[in-house]
């Protein structure tokens, strides 16, 4: 399902937060994890089975698709787990499940919930899509294919009527923005080996994220390296090339960031968004690409390349154990009241002053991420330049604030 019949937009969700950014941002669907039965079990608060009418209920209001991740390896012990988290889903109205697991499939099969193939299967061939068809109406292509053996398969699919149980056509969904894995479409097994903790269990412990040395055991000799950071893969970013990802014929564009912050998510679901109508209205140019990485650069990244879309080789590494984002957030204070006729929220200022003329940010569950230029405010019914730490503040949002919104205010780094 696409807003625009090009593409769907894939969004993040690690939380309320993040859910409401990509609601309000442009997101066609969104996936989440529930419970450590995910991906990302341990990088993000996941949502818990009760939380899932309430997903479906905001997502449900704006046609939004909803899919639930269950794209861990699966033991004996977990089955009737997964069948709880299936048949919840299934009574919640939840859309789809990703899964790898054939007893994640096959019981989604069995209570005809729609089911899409994770990447970690791995699928690099026509041969492949045609078996997965038999119980999937979406596939995620392997990471490490380029545009052209993309671009093959589409056609493949198009060209033998390969369809999936809704009998409509087989949709080819790839990773668009993002965290990249340095192993074969994530299946590492450091974390296990160092930590005893499985990232094929959602439980990866990010050693690739590490500084390294190698060193000659036999003469104690230190090999240099032009950089430590060895096995830290920049992040993905596609919004350069979009229109040949498009062109492919690819149906499903996937934003990785369940354990990224909810403006992380708005930003880049806003950014991509605007890249893909500028597409379908015929005006996706140069001019509007540099605009486009220049947002995308202000949240949270370790560098952009292309992956393997291209046709590079694996070799474009971060050189640093953390973010180059060109701004970051700091706390500054909470949410205590709205008044909704004249538009006005009231904060208790805890860390950092504010003045007239910062950048603020709001986040909160049901606000989920709202920027700000701040132009006047008030403090004890006086207008003044500067909020300090103590003070309950007011100022005009334009939106609703709640009690559980926290404020926060954009530095340039």
């Amino acid at each position: 399902m696409t807003r625009n019949g090009n593409i769907e937009l894939m969004a993040p969700a690690g939380n309320f937060e993040s859910l409401q950014a990509a609601i309000d941002n442009g997101a066609d669907s969104v996936y989440f994890g529930v419970e450590q039965l995910n991906m990302r079990a341990r990088a993000t608060i996941n949502f818990t089975l009760e939380d899932l009418p309430e997903i479906t209920r905001r997502c449900g209001q704006k046609n939004i698709r909803t899919y639930l991740t269950l794209n861990t390896i699966i033991y004996d012990h977990d089955l009737s787990i997964i069948k709880t988290v299936l048949d919840t889903a299934k009574k919640a109205g939840i859309t789809a499940v990703i899964a790898m697991d054939q007893a994640v499939i096959a019981y989604a099969r069995q209570i005809q919930m729609e089911v899409h193939i994770s990447t970690q299967i791995n699928i690099t061939n026509i041969e492949a899509v045609k078996f997965y068809s038999l119980f999937a109406d979406t596939v995620v292509l392997s990471r490490e294919l380029s545009l052209r053996q993309i671009k093959n398969i589409c056609g493949q699919i198009e060209k033998e009527g390969v369809k999936g149980p809704s009998g409509n056509l087989v949709e080819v969904e790839v990773f668009g923005h993002g965290a990249l894995c340095m192993a074969v479409s994530g299946k590492c097994y450091l974390s296990l080996h160092s930590h005893n903790s499985s990232a094929n269990r959602g439980a990866c412990k990010q050693n690739c994220r590490k500084k390294y040395t190698v060193i000659d055991q036999e003469s104690g000799f230190e090999i240099e390296l032009d950089n430590e950071y060895m096995m830290s893969p920049k992040d993905l970013c596609t919004i350069d090339f979009l229109d040949q990802i498009i062109d492919a014929g690819v149906k499903v564009l996937k934003i990785e960031g369940r354990g990224r912050a909810p403006e992380y998510v708005a930003t880049v679901i806003k950014t991509y968004r605007e890249a893909i109508d500028a597409y379908a209205e015929g005006t996706f140019s140069r001019e509007k690409i540099a605009l486009w990485m220049e947002a995308l650069e202000k949240v949270y990244n370790r560098g952009f390349w292309g992956g393997y879309y291209l046709g590079q080789k694996l070799g474009e590494w971060s050189d640093g154990p953390g973010t180059q984002a060109t701004q970051k957030k700091v706390y500054v204070g909470k949410g205590v009241h709205y008044y909704p006729k004249p538009g006005i929220g009231e904060f208790k200022i805890e860390a950092y002053d504010i003045k007239v003329g910062d950048t603020l940010l709001i986040t909160g569950p049901t606000t989920g991420v709202q920027e700000l230029q701040l132009d006047q405010m008030m403090v004890d019914d006086l207008q003044t330049e500067t909020a300090e730490k103590g003070d309950n503040c007011t100022f005009p949002t334009g939106f609703k604030i709640r009690p559980s919104d926290k404020l926060y205010k954009i530095v340039k780094e």
